[in-house]
């Protein structure tokens, strides 16, 4: 397995997104994500990527009892803190004050059942506290050795750069894929470059989407988190499936999976760039885990960016409210 740094912090070149396991898309199976995380570990990913917002809570539990008996330097944990969720599923805050950091890491040891995790990353930026502040605590569990490196997530430039200034910042997680290419056009990239900050590409696959097997909105389960997202209703949805077949149609031309290309794609964009493709099965697993085979040259990374231009995606990422927590 190839790796890549995140700051100071090897992983696998392509990491494990674990949230669809226990939340937000349909089809879930306990015994099978547990067999597909041990299967990632079996062939050298490293990286699983966590947070205790999903479920809430179950999900880091559900990662907890794969790494059971295992030994600790043979995986890296990643998990986020800071969205605070309600008894319903429009009851959410943001918390990022030193007692709330304090109390959110105990909890995610607990239910991982480790003394110690490797990434803990902040989930979205609290408007209510100073990113000093919410950083100065991270550093205080850095010293205390409940955590190893620290992270952000969604973050704006500006911001990474005044919390870098407090403590090193290991990596910015995002969303970035051929339709999200948001941080190169943001700065955020730009600046992890910079600063030698690694940066975590979430949903590389653009939900599903960019593996070319998605063609109509029923096919989404009812408690599936895209029927609410307004990239996949109404016109957008149509116009998107579009794009679609862009990229199907350069995959079957290199004799790859439109997911391998897509996730090929997010790699060669930077030697900074860790893919964290989310999978609940083993199948998709094997599968995402080819693109680290697949080259492209220079013509065809061209080729999937003039069909894939900056802003080519209908609809927004998130429905609004969730938008505005976005790039503080």
């Amino acid at each position: 397995m190839h790796t890549r740094n995140l700051g100071n912090l090897t992983v696998s070149a392509l990491g494990l997104g674990c949230m669809g396991m226990s939340e937000f898309y349909s089809g879930r199976d306990d015994a099978e994500s547990l067999r597909t995380i041990d299967r990632a570990l079996e062939l050298g990913v490293t990286l699983l990527d966590t947070a205790d917002m999903y479920g809430p809570y179950t999900n880091e539990e559900l990662v907890g009892r794969a790494l059971q008996g295992r030994r600790r330097d043979s995986f890296v944990l990643a998990t986020k803190f800071g969205i605070v969720r309600g008894p319903r599923p429009q009851d959410r805050g943001i918390d990022g004050s030193p007692a709330h950091v304090k109390k959110s890491i105990d909890g995610s040891l607990r239910r991982l059942g480790v003394d110690y995790v490797d990434l803990y990353q902040y989930h979205r930026v609290d408007p209510n506290t100073p990113i000093e502040d919410t950083v100065g605590a991270l550093a205080d569990l850095v010293k205390a050795g409940k955590v190893r490196y620290i992270g952000l997530s969604e973050v704006s430039a500006s911001t990474l750069r005044k919390a870098h200034r407090v403590s090193p910042i290991s990596s910015v997680q995002s969303e970035y894929s051929l339709w999200t290419r948001d941080p190169e056009a943001d700065g955020v990239l730009e600046t992890c470059r910079e600063l030698g900050i690694g940066f975590l590409a979430y949903s590389p696959l653009g939900r599903g989407f960019l593996t070319g097997q998605i063609s109509k909105f029923d096919d989404f389960a009812e408690d599936d988190y895209r029927r609410f997202s307004p990239r996949f209703q109404g016109e957008n949805f149509q116009r998107n499936l579009q794009l679609v077949t862009r990229i199907t149609d350069l995959a079957r031309a290199h004799g790859a999976t439109a997911s391998q290309l897509a996730l090929a794609w997010v790699m060669l964009k930077s030697p900074q760039v860790v893919p964290i493709p989310g999978t609940k099965r083993r199948s998709y697993l094997e599968e995402n885990l080819k693109s680290l085979d697949v080259q492209l040259s220079a013509a065809e990374i061209a080729g999937l960016e003039a069909a894939f231009p900056l802003g080519v995606a209908s609809g927004t990422r998130y429905p609004e409210p969730m938008m505005s927590a976005l790039g503080r």
